[in-house]
């Protein structure tokens, strides 16, 4: 009876195992060396050299033309920047961080008395409904499973082009 027991916790923690943190993949796929956010298209690219791996619609700030330039704006930024952070405990799922304001981003805001706003990144959708296709605050959205994905083939370091 002892051994039976003990088999039967065996097989349950080995199920909970095989299920694990599911958020979290494994990729082992060549390196992604860029990605570019095409906002008029609403669309993301995960590239290997010159090489599109991956492409996935995406939603935006919610107000999506033109450049960032003010925090609550709406706006996503425009311009080149790279990956700064990867987080596994966003509010949105999982986030990547983006180098979102720059230098010449906050010298510009500061010129007209504002300030930048931060805290871009690339993160999951929200658990609930939402009412509009742009709806985040200047972060590029996709669905938590598309995520998943991305967040295990992007390193911090990787530069992301955002285009109009």
């Amino acid at each position: 009876m002892k051994l039976f027991r003990t088999l039967i916790v065996l097989v349950i923690a080995l199920s909970l195992a095989a299920c694990g943190d599911s958020k979290f993949r494994r990729y082992n796929g060549p390196e992604i060396t860029e990605i570019q956010v095409h906002k008029a298209d609403r669309k993301l690219y995960l590239i290997s050299k010159d090489r599109v791996l991956k492409s996935y619609d995406i939603a935006l700030g919610f107000a999506p033309v033109g450049h960032k330039q003010f925090e609550g704006d709406g706006k996503t930024p425009e311009g080149t920047y790279f990956i700064t952070h990867k987080n596994p405990n966003s509010r949105y799922h999982l986030s990547l961080g983006i180098s979102y304001p720059n230098e010449a981003d906050i010298a510009f805001a500061r010129e007209q008395g504002k300030e930048p706003g931060g805290e871009i990144v690339v993160h999951g959708g929200p658990t609930g409904p939402i009412s509009q296709r742009d709806w985040t605050w200047g972060c590029v959205a996709v669905s938590d499973r598309e995520m998943e994905v991305i967040y295990s083939m992007i390193e911090p370091g990787t530069p992301i082009h955002l285009m109009p």
